[in-house]
Parts: structure tokens; sequence; C-alpha cells
């Protein structure tokens, strides 16, 4: 491809409206541009490399024996009341009528369409397992879409669902998608790390999330080098290493703190550590039952944890009218002593001593609370995120803790959409059973933005091999070079994706320009080339410069391919 005849609009400054590195990078580098919120085109350049991680996810699902489908983006409505998504799923499901007065929506999810193929032409066990997948649009109707393409309202996805005769059969399916997963991003050329990871909105028991590291990732995870467990901060569990040195009870004492609300206003008005003050906050079970939960000042609640004491129920934080009227005091005064709701509190207060909680007064905290002596929680629990000092779970060892993107997800669903879709097979027992499910999911156009937050630096984009749009760049900064250049660009085509930059313009332009679209080697006809006939080399990565004779070009080459990270 030649750059002349390609379509690169390139930006010298950064977008106003980016928020992440990726943002910048992708709509600087003539990759993307906004059409709505949350809605973009992906320009020759951009698609290229998306199709680059396409192809990966196709070529491993295809390995696996999982067989491709493509389902369509509009759904009716009659699918989604079957499992009762309809009205639970929420407002990121765009709904719409067409002009029948039809209820229709935009699918976020496929879970109930691939069910009612299975169920209308899969009728035996013989046929199972099955493994179909798509790679296809999506919509959600995001809140606040931001972050460019990595959370926005239309992307494009991999979804894959398996259906077994029985629940060995989904533990073979979700391994080998398991393994599947592993092979695509490492063909990427991602670092990444499987962690365990809540089911979220679309259910099952079990669940694993791969978070490709990076800095700027939303998610945190918690993993520990000695054993290999590794987890998304939401599931971990928050065993502490922290020992508490023995200190006798104190009496309970009333104090006044004017207008001090949160843990570290009173910390810092008392003159105590933070870990030292709590946290009450209260929360509203169905819209109808309150319930108080106690913390740490220093820790913080964890919802995911919550969801699963709460046993499913919905679930809010009160507002501060709320509060008032259900405890008479404002928040950051509240307190777990003499409450007349539910009171949990977290592990981490049982025999910690004379800690301050709130008076239920406004303006006033106790001081040396304890509990058990002070107030009798209804509940004990780990309800809060795991921190700094922790442990891990699995072999004590101190867990480490970095930041990722969320890329794939998987699920063990078990029979939640076959039971209520009545999609069933005839069992080798002769007995009608539902299919045993999972479901496989992979942000495709996702893996394009977190390949950016993970591989970048002041100068642009630094794409792995693997997925670049081009592989290399072949550009002359002299008419004289030309002939030449155009020789080595035709004969390097034969093998891989290069392009030929023949623009007539300044040496610091196309540098510039090759370094911010992140080809990752780059071939230039300059100096050294007219003084000894050596081909200057540049690798992208690593900022390296080799010279090379013409003869010896592709062997080089090929060498960096096989020897990449």
């Amino acid at each position: 491809m030649r750059w002349s005849k390609f379509f690169i609009p390139t930006l010298r400054e950064d977008p106003s409206e980016a928020e992440v590195i990726s943002h910048k990078l992708l709509l600087r580098a003539g990759m993307i541009r906004k059409l709505a919120s949350g809605i973009y085109n992906f320009l020759p350049l951009g698609f290229r490399a998306l199709k680059k991680i396409e192809n990966i996810v196709r070529q491993e699902m295809d390995s696996a024996g999982a067989l491709e489908i493509l389902m369509p983006l509009v759904q009716p409505a009659e699918l989604w009341q079957e499992t009762g998504r309809w009205n639970d799923y929420g407002k990121e499901l765009l709904r719409f009528k067409d002009r029948k007065d039809h209820d229709f929506c935009l699918g976020p999810t496929h879970e109930e369409v691939v069910t009612d193929i299975v169920r209308r032409d899969v009728k035996s066990y013989k046929d199972l397992p099955l493994i179909l997948y798509q790679i296809a649009v999506k919509f959600r109707d995001e809140i606040r879409p931001r972050f460019g393409i990595m959370r926005a309202r239309e992307f494009i996805m991999k979804d894959a669902y398996s259906f077994d005769a029985d629940w060995d059969g989904l533990d073979k399916s979700y391994q080998l998608m398991y393994e599947t997963y592993q092979k695509i991003f490492s063909n990427c050329g991602l670092k990444f790390k499987a962690v365990e990871a809540h089911t979220g909105a679309i259910g099952g028991d079990v669940s694993h999330e791969f978070m490709v590291l990076a800095e700027t990732g939303e998610d945190v995870l918690a993993f520990c080098e000695k054993c290999g467990y590794a987890s998304n901060i939401e599931l971990t569990p928050a065993v502490s290493g922290e020992k508490y040195s023995f200190e006798s009870e104190k009496p309970l004492e009333k104090v006044y703190t004017p207008g001090v609300r949160t843990a570290q206003e009173v910390a810092e008005f008392l003159g105590l550590p933070v870990s030292k003050i709590t946290k009450t906050l209260i929360y509203i079970l169905n819209e109808e039952e309150a319930v108080a939960v106690c913390v740490r000042g220093d820790h913080e609640v964890n919802e995911v944890k919550l969801e699963k004491l709460f046993s499913g129920k919905s679930f809010r934080m009160a507002n501060e009218e709320e509060v008032r009227k259900i405890v008479g005091a404002s928040p950051g005064f509240i307190g777990p002593k003499n409450l007349k709701i539910k009171v949990i509190a977290d592990k981490a207060l049982e025999g910690y001593p004379n800690f301050v909680i709130g008076a239920n007064e406004d303006d006033y905290h106790y001081i040396n609370a304890n509990l058990g002596s002070t107030f009798k929680p209804d509940l004990v629990a780990d309800i809060r995120k795991a921190t700094e000092g922790d442990l891990c779970p699995k072999c004590g060892e101190p867990l480490q803790f970095t930041r990722g993107i969320e890329v794939g997800h998987i699920f063990k669903l078990g029979t939640k959409y076959s039971e209520s879709m009545k999609a069933t097979f005839l069992d080798k027992d002769g007995k009608m059973k539902p299919f045993i499910m999972g479901c496989y999911g992979i942000g495709v156009s996702r893996v394009l933005a977190a390949t950016i937050e993970q591989n970048h630096d002041e100068n642009g984009i630094i794409f792995p091999w693997q997925i670049a749009p081009f592989q290399i760049a072949v550009l002359y900064l002299k008419e004289d070079f030309k002939e030449n250049a155009e020789k080595v660009y035709k004969r390097l085509s034969q093998r891989w994706d290069v392009i030929l930059d023949d623009r007539a313009e300044r040496p610091g332009v196309k540098f510039k320009d090759l370094d911010l679209i992140g080809i990752p080697v780059q071939v230039i006809f300059g100096k050294n080339y007219e003084k000894n006939r050596k081909i200057e080399v540049k690798i992208r990565k690593t900022g390296e410069r080799k010279y090379v004779s013409p003869e010896e070009l592709e062997n080089f080459i090929n060498r960096f391919e096989n020897e990449k990270d």
C-alpha cells in the first residue's frame, strides 16, 4: 500500500474531547472519528488493526471447534420477556417499536437469540457439545460513554455460547474457552492476566475476566506471585495481614465534632489515624428495607460482596433525606450503636480496640467504641475491598495489586436461560433436560484501545507486530532513492504488510507520522544509504537503529519477527 493512495488523516494536537491515551492516539493517528456520543467510525488504518484482531480471534475459535454464525442486532422483545430481562436489564437496553407497534431492542448481548436457535434445531444429546460464536456489532446505551472506544455505546464483540448435556461437559467447554482465550491474547502480543470475576447482569455461578495490564486500567486486580491466585478486587476475599496489638477497652465517650463528616476529617480533628475511624453507610433494599453497613475509615465497601449478602435483591445507597428520616442525623455522623435497622459490620472490626463511630446526632461522635460491648451487629462479614497488606486467600502470602482493562469475560451460565426459555434436549436416558450453557465474550474493539493503553510512548502508538495495521513502513528521504525503495517495498510486500511512504513531505513529518501510528519496523533510505548503500532499520518499540545491506534486509526482519516479545 502507498501512503499517497491511503487515507490517514493524522492530527498534530491532542483532541480536546479525548480523556485517555488510547482515545487521543486513535484520533490523532487517523484511526477513528466520532459520529455521535459513544459511536465511532473506524477509518482504514483503524479498521486494518481491528481486522487483525478479529482474524486472531476467529482462527483460535475455529481451532477450538467453535462454529461461527451471525445473529441479528435487532431482537424482538418476546425473547427477552421469556427470561425476564426485558424489564430487569435497565436503560442500557435500547428499546423501540417498529411500524406495526411491536417491541424490539438493539442487542447488547445474544443469550436469548442463541438459545432460541438451539432450542429450535438441537434435539438430542448426540448433537452436543456445541459451541456457536459470532463477531458482530453490539449496542449498550451507556449513561455516560467515555474513553473513546474503550467504553462506547456501539462496539464490536466476539460472543460465544456453549451447550452441553451435563455439568461435566460445561466444565470441559469452559476450560477449552479459557485456554483459547489465553492463546488469543498471547497471539495479539498482549500482557494480560486471567482473574476470578463477578458474573454481573449476565448471570451464572463462575466467571473469569481477562485483563490487559495497564496503569490506566479502570479495574484493580489482586494476585499472588507464589501460588498464581488472581481475581478482580471486586471478588477478592479480604484476608487481613494486620495484627492488632493488645489494648484495654476504654470507656465510651461522646465528643463534639462540629462540621466534620468524612473519615479523614474526623481523624484530623481528633488527632487519630484514619484507620481508627469507622464509616457507617445506609443502603435501601428493594426500595423498602434499610440496612446499615459499617467499615473502617481506611477501607472501602465492596458492593459486589454486598450483592451476595443481599441475595440478589436490588439495593442502592440512601440519599441524605432518607438517612435523616431513618436515623435522625446527617450522613457523616451515623454510627451502628442503637440503630433500629439491621447492622452489618466488616470482619476487620473484630478485635479492633477503641475505634470511633458516629453518634447518630449531628456534630457528635463516640470515641473508644468496641464491637460487642458498644454495639452488637446482626452480621459480621467480609464486606470490604482487599487492600495493601492483605493476604492471599489460598496460600497466605501477601497479595500484590495492579491495574487492568477487561477485554474478555467467560461465564458458566448453567440453566439460567435454557430453563426460562424451555430449551431442552432428549438425554441418553430418554428424558428431556435443559441445556447446560456457558457464555464467552471478547470486546474486539476494546482490545484495540487496550493494546494502545499498554503500548505507547510520548511519540505515539507502539503496535505489537501481530496486530499492527502495517508491520513495515518503507520511506525514502531523497528522490534519488525512490527507485530502490520501490523495489524493496515490492519485495517485502510479498511476505508482510508494508506501506510505502511516498509523500512529498519533509523527513521530520514522515518520522513523526510513522511513530504516531506505531508501525513496528521502519525501513529508511537516508544518509547511510547514500554513503555506503546501507539501509537504516528503526525498531519502533525500542528506538534501536540498525544498518543493513539490501541483501540482508529480509533476513533481519525475519529474525525480528521471530524474536519479538
